[in-house]
């Protein structure tokens, strides 16, 4: 879950939660030393020595990609070692000189400037598909790599990740057009009727101008400019982000495409105008544009937490960080044509201050974030860092404090360092919260939600979805069950009047790398004795922790609440699907096999929305 031990856990039941503490006192300590660890930062790259053996090579083939226009491609790396050891590893290093050239100054005289001071974008084990590397020295890796605006270079070494000696570098190697526009991601816009198009490129508007050519399918296409960001090292809060972990994250463009026509197909493709006059072009895309707010018609719904990224080469593999992600990433490819928007509710890439890795996440959900609005919320791994604003005082972030998240992907919010946000898709109603900020009564965020909940619609859009990263509501994870509160703490204290006020459906949260569906609750009591069919009133709102996306998994406590319906320790995601305004389905599906494991309905009438529940309705009098 990302979780941080941000406060000492008590011990609650007595000698049966003792026991039940020290059976999990292992996975405790896995936490602390290093379980959840970005897998770079097992790397000690500063400690590296020069040990360049004359007699040790290595090689990688081919040293152009990407010539038929592609941006991922396969590449071989051959090596020997005269020397060889079970800890020999090989780093991809990107871009290709990592000599200390390239290393900031050293404030402490007494310090020595290190070799290199920059972590390679991944790395395998010599012998990861070569069992006989120990004896002949010798190994043939595969490694996918993917347009990352820089050349590439790999490098042998020896000793093992802690204490890492130069063996051999190789040539380098790159992409024919290393600068080319990349890994598009759509996203709502303010309006129903505007879709935003972020993507990466190495062109700054000195260079090139960006624009996307987009139009109806099979009709004119026109062009809408698009606007440049980028940061630097000095908007990075602290280390890894500012040090080790920094590299050059290109140039991330945003174009608004506006006033779509309802439920139409359109076609776009990214470019840039160099100053010769020529272009650039990314390879063409397409999407389907939102329904309009209200309309009766079969809409779906994707959603999940914590999915993060994983190497389909097999590189950074071996800590086990995110084992479900590709499952998670695959499934949902899979099931393209029959989900409309996708919602990633926190700890998107766990990049963790490695600004490599959200190049390698973009482009491992290009396939559904270039034809679906992938909406994203802010998680821990994304935002928390101390004295910078963030409502937890950890270091999850690795020293982004948020600006990479916000700068990478759009999302319609006011300030996208709140990351807070209403949006709607149908009859859907999303009130996206920021978890990393504060959500109690009376602050800034509170006011938001109160008033997202109100403006919803429920005649036209009957379906109010509440989200945030952490649990705000209920959860019987291991460790809030420790603390007895089965929630994060402060979690819904302030917000249960406003989801019961407001008669909120669903309340999704990940943060917690399980599943977990509640009882229609309010006030830690279930006010509805139906499990899987719900019709008419349904009293109170179910809450349901979908952070199963792909990181390791989490715990559940030894005691099961009465309020916990369904739960399941596996990767999976949650989606619903609004038949018409009176009837929503609800299903879970593991990313394993695609299969619904958990599912309900709602059916009801608008009179239903309506109709007064406890501490839901404004008082009334009777006319004399």
């Amino acid at each position: 879950m990302g979780r941080s031990f941000q406060s000492t856990r008590k011990v609650h039941g007595g000698v049966l939660a003792l026991c039940w503490w020290l059976a999990n006192l292992g996975l405790a300590w896995a936490h602390i030393n290093g379980f959840e660890d970005q897998p770079l930062s097992q790397i000690a790259i500063h400690k590296t020595i020069i040990a360049l053996l004359d007699s040790a090579s290595i090689q990688a083939y081919p040293f152009v990609l990407g010539l038929k226009g592609e941006d991922t491609q396969w590449v071989t790396v051959d090596l020997e070692h005269p020397e060889p050891s079970v800890d020999d590893w090989v780093g991809v290093f990107s871009p290709a000189r990592f000599n200390s050239s390239y290393c900031l100054p050293v404030d402490d005289p007494k310090q020595q400037t290190p070799f290199i001071c920059s972590a390679p974008i991944k790395f395998k084990y010599a012998n990861h598909s070569n069992s006989g590397y120990t004896k002949t020295g010798k190994a043939s890796l595969k490694f996918q790599l993917i347009n990352q605006r820089a050349d590439f270079s790999f490098a042998l070494f020896s000793g093992g990740l802690s204490n890492p000696k130069l063996v051999a570098v190789s040539n380098f190697i790159s992409f024919a057009n290393p600068k080319a526009p990349v890994y598009p991601r759509l996203a709502q816009g303010k309006s129903w009727n505007e879709m935003t198009i972020t993507w990466t490129s190495g062109y700054n508007i000195d260079e090139a101008v960006p624009f996307v050519e987009w139009g109806l399918k099979g009709e004119i296409q026109m062009r809408s400019p698009a606007g440049t960001l980028t940061f630097d090292r000095s908007s990075m809060c602290g280390s890894p982000a500012r040090t080790v972990g920094w590299r050059d994250p290109g140039f991330i463009h945003t174009s608004f495409l506006k006033y779509l026509w309802p439920n139409s197909m359109y076609t776009y493709r990214l470019g840039h105008i160099l100053l010769n006059g020529s272009y650039v072009w990314s390879k063409n895309y397409s999407f389907k544009s939102s329904p309009y707010p209200g309309q009766n018609s079969l809409q779906r719904v994707v959603i999940f937490g914590d999915m993060g990224k994983a190497e389909r080469d097999g590189s950074n593999e071996y800590s086990d960080y995110q084992p479900g992600s590709l499952n998670t990433t695959d499934q949902l490819i899979k099931d393209l044509n029959n989900y409309d928007i996708v919602f990633h509710i926190g700890d998107i890439s766990y990049s963790n201050g490695y600004i490599s890795q959200w190049d390698q996440f973009t482009a491992q959900v290009e396939a559904i974030s270039s034809t679906k609005p992938y909406m994203i919320g802010s998680g821990n791994h994304e935002r928390d860092w101390p004295n910078t604003g963030s409502f937890y005082d950890t270091m999850d972030s690795g020293g982004e404090c948020g600006v990479p998240a916000e700068t990478m992907y759009y999302v319609p919010a006011e300030n996208r360092a709140k990351f807070w946000y209403s949006t709607d898709y149908g009859m859907f109603h999303f009130c996206i919260a920021d978890s990393e900020h504060d959500w109690r009564e009376g602050s800034e965020q509170y006011r938001f939600i109160e008033k997202c909940l109100a403006s919803a619609d429920r005649r036209k859009q009957p379906w109010l979805i509440f989200a945030a990263h952490r649990v705000l509501g209920y959860s019987s994870d291991y460790w809030y069950g420790m603390e007895g509160s089965f929630e994060e703490p402060m979690g819904r204290e302030s917000l249960q009047r406003l989801w019961q006020k407001y008669k909120v459906d669903i309340a999704f949260y990940g943060h917690v790398h399980n599943y977990e569906r509640t009882c229609p609750i309010y006030q830690n009591q279930c006010v509805n004795t139906e499990k899987s069919h719900y019709s008419g009133i349904v009293n109170g709102t179910i809450h349901v922790v979908v952070g199963g996306g792909g990181s390791h998994l989490s715990t559940f406590s030894q005691v099961t609440p009465v309020w916990s319906i369904y739960k399941d320790y596996d990767f999976g995601f949650v989606k619903l699907t609004a038949f018409n305004h009176s009837s929503l389905l609800f299903e879970y599906k593991k990313s394993r096999d695609g299969k619904v494991y958990d599912s309900f309905t709602i059916s009801r009438e608008y009179r239903d929305v309506l109709a007064c529940v406890h501490d839901g309705c404004e008082a009334t009098t009777l006319a004399s």
